[in-house]
């Protein structure tokens, strides 16, 4: 079955993918509509139907998960949707497209996120199946700029093939909305990628309530987005990451732990040990909050000595605390031991009743 999807896909990728001849002007116009000038067919390596796939394939076939054959029927959906709008799929040189103007992941992608090499792996073993979105760029003629699909763009450069594109002239309020609406729609941003992607639109003046449809939150929402992102520092996010299992409860402590300048360079310092950069983004959260939350060890106050008239020690004054004692050295005289003992019963009797008095 899972076959069978694919290579319907592939299909209807087949007739309905060009290459792109030139890149449109900033600002210009969406490649011409399919029905209108129908595209040339670009050849996909798909294997005839009396070729036997090798065993590799079959078992990958076999061992798709629901949730990969359910993406792939939301892909064919989003296709036939955009080509039924009239858009026309072309193919893009990567190195012609930019990243949004809004970040909105903390991963790196090839290096930390698990999901990036099965994006890229199964981009190798099946295609592209679903294009991306690109707007003309709005100040640099010939490029383009990235409203969604950062990850199949970065994986498909990774392929050093060229990358399956929908190009429509966006305003920058479209761009995001339609950014947050493909998030929201495949892999949802964490809370903290979603903090932090809401701060970075208010900073730049976007309005409460397209940044509200972008992700997707009532008013209150996103008023605890922002507090968040504005109480932890953009460095120390970047260095834990998305951290997926962390929520918002577990955040909004940690950024009211920050408040305190010492705290900050508290966690900056944790973020350069071996064992915070070597764990995973989860872990890295944990390390911090369990840094920043741990109380500090009282320190131990240094024994007093007690010396006679000639200067020689003859005991020890320990405070610990509440708690203070006396220790003698080993060869004080167990007589003279009795006799202090003696005389502090004493002075403690005349101590008291004064306060008494």
């Amino acid at each position: 079955m899972a076959g069978n999807r694919k290579n319907e896909l592939r299909a209807l990728f087949s007739g309905n993918v060009a290459p792109a001849a030139s890149a449109p002007e900033g600002g210009g116009k969406a490649p011409a509509a399919i029905n209108a000038q129908p595209a040339k067919p670009v050849a996909i390596n798909a294997p005839a139907a009396d070729v036997p796939r090798a065993a590799s394939g079959a078992i990958k076939a076999m061992g798709l998960s629901l949730g990969s054959i359910t993406r792939e029927a939301e892909e064919a959906r989003a296709l036939r949707e955009a080509l039924h709008q009239g858009e026309r799929v072309v193919e893009l040189d990567p190195d012609l497209i930019d990243a949004s103007f809004i970040g909105d992941r903390l991963t790196d992608g090839e290096t930390d996120d698990p999901e990036f090499l099965a994006l890229a792996d199964s981009i190798r073993d099946s295609g592209q199946q679903s294009p991306i979105l690109v707007r003309p760029h709005p100040q640099v003629k010939g490029r383009y700029q990235t409203a969604y699909g950062h990850r199949r763009l970065n994986a498909v450069r990774s392929l050093g093939i060229k990358v399956k594109a929908i190009v429509r002239p966006l305003s920058d309020d479209e761009l995001v909305l339609a950014q947050g609406k493909e998030n929201a729609e495949r892999r949802n941003l964490s809370f903290i990628e979603r903090a932090m992607f809401a701060s970075a639109l208010a900073d730049r003046g976007f309005d409460r309530k397209v940044i509200g449809e972008a992700l997707a939150v009532q008013k209150s929402e996103l008023s605890r987005l922002i507090q968040v992102a504005e109480g932890v520092p953009p460095a120390i996010a970047r260095a834990i990451g998305p951290a997926p299992k962390v929520g918002r409860e577990r955040w909004m402590a940690f950024g009211a732990l920050l408040e305190d300048m010492a705290a900050v360079e508290l966690a900056q310092e944790e973020c350069r040990t071996r064992r915070f950069l070597e764990a995973e983004s989860d872990h890295r959260f944990q390390i911090l909050f369990t840094r920043l939350t741990r109380k500090p060890k009282a320190e131990t106050a240094k024994p007093e000595m007690l010396v006679d008239a000639g200067g020689r020690a003859f005991a020890k004054l320990k405070r610990d605390g509440k708690n203070t004692r006396i220790e003698f050295a080993a060869d004080v005289e167990p007589a003279f031991i009795d006799q202090v003992v003696e005389l502090l019963a004493k002075q403690h009797a005349v101590f008291a009743s004064g306060r008494e008095g």
